[in-house]
């Protein structure tokens, strides 16, 4: 899934160019370039697909390369992930009737992608023996507000894999009180967006519980991978609810498994939650740029990766970034106002 506005991120990200199209931790790979490097290996490239704006379709085309063309997928409207979800997969269901399938947001940050794959092939084996929806859980390292959570009933594993357990329920972006409670549980995991399942049951839930979204995409079928996909799709997207797949399917659905892992994941929502993920100096500043001198400065993100030299002096608790002669200096306990800046 690759059509989020991602604009948390300015100056370095905008409407035309949004987080999952840049190289965010300096390592010379976009977000999404880096989400469909985590599944070589697993997934083959013919049996990658990315659902996108169709704003986004040249940035998609020339960072992936190796994706085929009829497999991205173009919205012309934001509809949240239910409707992206079920688009894709009644094209999936029309080319392979019984694939199983892995839902990715492309804007994440792994830092053990051997674990990230053992976890990966582990939940697929087991959505694939299933009815299941498989979601994979985080274990939270701190008391994150930023986050949704997911309830396990740790009790009884399946009989099928030992560590994947029976979902209990799906908790909201909790208050640090309520979030610091749900760390003391060895019950609670933060929901990575991550799901797995066979194209199959994935189908049936939206019959199910979301007719109406459902509907619009099997009414399709005839046009799926002919000229009148695209317009048909353009008319049509647009009546689908603006609703997330977990509130669609999963908070709905019976047969819902959470697999708990641990490898290093971070949904990268923010500059100080990037600034947590990036290598940081002795005094807690991370920085991205070559060309970047820290004098007296502690606790800081700077990110800086043009020609002009960058020298910060006395800061503590700030956001630094220069992009296309555009200079962000925020505090980092003000970091939501940067939506207001632009």
């Amino acid at each position: 899934m690759a059509g989020g506005a991602g604009s948390r991120f300015w100056p370095l990200s905008s409407e035309e160019r949004p987080k999952q199209f840049l190289d965010v931790t300096g390592c010379g790979k976009t977000l999404l370039q880096l989400t469909a490097e985590r599944f070589e290996g697993i997934v083959p490239p013919e049996n990658l697909w990315v659902v996108t704006s169709a704003n986004y379709e040249n940035l998609v085309r020339e960072q992936l390369p190796q994706v085929p063309a009829q497999n991205v997928l173009l919205e012309p409207c934001r509809r949240n992930t239910a409707p992206c979800i079920c688009y894709v997969s009644w094209k999936i269901k029309k080319r392979d009737p019984r694939a199983n399938v892995i839902v990715a947001p492309s804007d994440h940050k792994v830092k053990d992608v051997k674990n990230f794959r053992k976890a990966i092939v582990e939940a697929l084996d087991f959505a694939a023996e299933t009815d299941s929806i498989v979601t994979l859980g985080m274990k939270p390292t701190h008391p994150e507000t930023g986050y949704g959570y997911i309830k396990a009933d740790l009790s009884c594993s399946s009989s099928l894999q030992h560590n994947i357990y029976r979902v209990d329920a799906f908790k909201e972006k909790p208050t640090l009180e309520v979030a610091t409670e749900y760390l003391k549980q060895n019950n609670y995991f933060w929901n990575s967006g991550l799901f797995l399942w066979n194209v199959s049951t994935i189908i049936n839930a939206f019959r199910v519980y979301q007719p109406e979204i459902s509907q619009v995409f099997e009414s399709m079928l005839p046009d799926y991978d002919t000229p009148k996909e695209q317009e048909s799709i353009n008319r049509l997207f647009p009546s689908c609810e603006n609703i997330s797949v977990d509130y669609a399917i999963l908070e709905k659905a019976e047969e819902i498994f959470v697999y708990p892992a641990d490898f290093g994941w971070s949904d990268l929502g923010s500059w100080s939650s990037l600034q947590q993920e990036l290598e940081q100096d002795k005094y807690g500043n991370a920085i991205v740029g070559s060309n970047i001198d820290l004098y007296d400065t502690h606790n800081c993100i700077v990110h800086a990766t043009g020609e002009k030299k960058v020298v910060v002096q006395g800061l503590d608790g700030y956001i630094v970034v220069e992009r296309d002669g555009v200079l962000l200096i925020c505090k980092m306990s003000e970091e939501q106002r940067i939506r207001t800046f632009h």
